[in-house]
């Protein structure tokens, strides 16, 4: 994660990779006629314990028909199918994964286990490298794998009374003197050159095209949550699923010239929000088994019991304009299938207190030259949408008046969020002119199969009175920005494309959705953008990605990787998409259009899962014959870490305020 030279591990940047590396405890499996029954009601377990229960469920074929049949039929939805088969450059060597195909593959092959078909289908969603594109089974999933973070203090608030265990781990003159690996250097991973093993896990992470981003995911970093900052172990410290039993490291500590080895078992942590098991049977039950929350529901189903063609032979109800069109406040987030486990962030990295107009995941701040200031923004998305506008008005507006003519913009780890706070926050940094009025993001295009037609047909015959449904017409505009009207079968024609060989069908492009804004922006920019640095480990998804490089490739904006292999291109965004959603919202939409029976649509899932999708995929800004998600977005400036900014928000902002504005 560093300005890395090849075969050669930068000082500071192992501190981030070891700095707070935790041994486990040994076990030795327990060998039980029920191996569920032995992990239930524990907290902590051998990574072999938790394998062996999950590989104890035999395939059971109706429900990997049920699974394969949903997540197929909702990949109809999914505007990137095709495109994912063989992405264009500069990520032609990353995305080229034909999930179709591997689908009809796994649905034929046999597994020994449940286990190991969730594993194979999983992964076969992994490469696509869409962190919107997933399947998930919270029945596996989530029960995460860790070593520890990287400073000890963050171990210790962390992992609380097992930290001892841990400290008795350690072999010889090591025991109990976790604390002196913080800061180590490693040499080696499992004997090899630590980065053998960043990049194994860079084929296998999924949720990012760039494989910078990627590599840069395998290590510690921070985030600007909404209830303060947060330390984000990297994939070596915590993994997703049981398959790695312990690491061999070779390190040489601070103020040491001794190399040691050491061997660190890992530890499996079961998820707080697992529902308590006895054994087997019991876990499957209340942990694996569909929710409430799983699939979609039919929203006229209590409000209105006529059948569904009784309410077709009704008159059709079209209301006003202002009584239908009112504001929906649409999210583009990551679906992501990583672990998300987090710390805080220790108070000795965490900036100072922040300024006014703060608030939640927005937080404002101001350089020692009094002229630069400072957005740290974590995410998107915030409790409440009003609130995180407000909070960004209010609080630019408080630096420029405290005299910034600078401004960087740190959106480490920004998951995404409400697409129209993207648009908000271009309009605010840039003020009015034609890049942000009318419209201040991409256009888009949904994908237009027979299913997703037959929905807008139904809905413009009124199947959604009220307007509550993601493909009603009233939602959008044209692409001049203009409002469809409410019965548009907006769908049809559906443009048809070919996209790598295949023959594809897509909507007409769609225009904004934001503006008018329900707040007023200035009438004037409040920063020059050019001006303006925006700072990242590359994990900047979403909503953020949309952000991001509409400020760069418009407004000339400069963009900062942070840390990054030296020899390995880095984007400043990761994926972009142009709306993201769930397959509960896309059943929810069949349903309440009446078309559950219909033999495209999938049917519910049988277990607990979720399956995110790209339901609208954003054009360029340099090329906009051509989707965003594929172009380049090459970072202007690679900021190698060192000791004295690694995980410290305020020193790298320094460094940038210094060195690139």
């Amino acid at each position: 994660m560093i300005g890395w030279k090849p075969g050669k591990m930068a000082r500071d940047a192992l501190a981030v990779l070891l700095g707070g590396l935790i041994a486990a405890i040994w076990a030795t499996p327990i060998v039980h006629r029920d191996p569920c029954s032995a992990i239930a009601n524990q907290t902590w377990v051998s990574p072999q314990n938790v394998r062996a229960c999950f590989t104890s469920f035999s395939v059971e074929t109706d429900i990997k028909e049920n699974i394969i049949e949903v997540v197929n039929k909702t990949l109809a939805f999914h505007t990137s199918v095709n495109y994912q088969r063989l992405a264009p450059p500069p990520f032609s060597n990353d995305v080229h994964e034909d999930i179709l195909a591997d689908l009809a593959r796994i649905s034929s092959q046999k597994h020994a286990s449940d286990f190991d078909f969730h594993l194979d289908l999983s992964r076969a969603f992994k490469r696509l490298n869409d962190g919107h594109c997933v399947y998930i089974n919270l029945c596996y999933d989530y029960k995460h794998v860790h070593i520890a973070p990287e400073a000890f203090e963050v171990a210790s608030a962390e992992f609380g009374e097992e930290i001892e265990w841990w400290q008795e781990a350690l072999p010889g003159e090591l025991k109990g003197q976790l604390s002196s690996l913080s800061g180590a250097k490693v040499l080696l991973i499992d004997g090899v050159d630590p980065f053998v093993a960043v990049n194994a896990n860079a084929l296998i992470t999924g949720g990012y095209q760039g494989y910078g981003t990627r590599q840069n995911s395998f290590f510690s970093s921070y985030n600007r949550a909404e209830t303060g900052w947060v330390y984000v172990m990297g994939n070596f410290a915590q993994q997703s699923l049981p398959l790695i039993d312990s690491v061999i490291l070779t390190i040489q500590r601070l103020g040491s010239d001794k190399n040691d080895t050491i061997v660190l078992p890992y530890r499996s942590r079961i998820s707080p929000s697992a529902s308590p098991w006895r054994d087997a049977a019991s876990l499957r039950v209340d942990n694996c088994i569909a929710t409430n929350s799983t699939n979609g529901v039919d929203l006229y189903a209590e409000a209105d019991v006529t059948s569904d063609s009784e309410r077709r032979q009704q008159p059709l109800r079209i209301p006003t304009i202002i009584e239908v069109r009112r504001r929906k406040h649409h999210m583009n987030a990551l679906v992501n299938a990583e672990p998300q486990q987090s710390g805080e962030l220790p108070p000795r990295l965490t900036p100072p207190s922040a300024l006014n107009g703060s608030s939640g995941v927005a937080q404002f701040h101001m350089l020692n030259d009094s002229r630069t200031g400072v957005l740290a923004l974590g995410s998107f998305s915030a409790s409440s949408f009003k609130n995180l506008q407000r909070s960004l008005l209010d609080g630019l507006q408080g630096l420029k008046e405290q005299g910034a003519d600078r401004l960087i913009v740190d959106v480490t780890n920004n998951g995404g969020g409400y697409i129209c706070i993207a648009h908000w926050l271009h309009r605010l940094i840039a003020g009015p002119k034609n890049t942000t009025i009318p419209q201040a993001g991409l256009q888009t295009q949904t994908r237009a199969g027979p299913l997703a037609q037959f929905i807008v047909q139904e809905i413009a015959s009124g199947a959604d009175p009220e307007n509550q449904l993601l493909y009603n017409p009233l939602n959008w505009e044209f692409a001049n920005n203009t409002p469809f009207p409410a019965s548009l079968d907006w769908l049809y024609p559906p443009v048809e494309k070919i996209v790598n060989r295949r023959e594809d069908a897509f909507s007409q492009r769609l225009g904004d959705e934001c503006q008018p804004f329900e707040t007023d922006p200035p009438t004037e920019a409040l920063f020059d953008p050019k001006k303006v640095t925006i700072v990242s480990n590359g994990r900047c998804e979403s909503s953020c990605s949309l952000f991001s490089i509409a400020m760069s490739k418009e407004e000339g904006t400069k963009t900062v990787v942070v840390g990054g292999k030296a020899d390995v291109p880095q984007q400043y965004c990761g994926i972009v998409g142009g709306q993201s959603t769930r397959f509960a919202d896309i059943d929810t939409e069949i349903k309440t259009a009446g078309l559950k029976n219909h033999s495209l649509a999938p049917p519910d899932f049988k277990t607990n899962s979720i399956q995110g999708i790209t339901w609208r995929l954003g054009f360029g800004i340099d090329d906009p014959s051509r989707p965003e998600e594929w172009q380049d977005h090459p970072a202007d400036v690679n900021l190698p870490l060192t000791a004295d900014i690694v995980n410290k928000p305020i020193a790298i902002w320094e460094t940038v305020a210094r060195n690139v504005l």
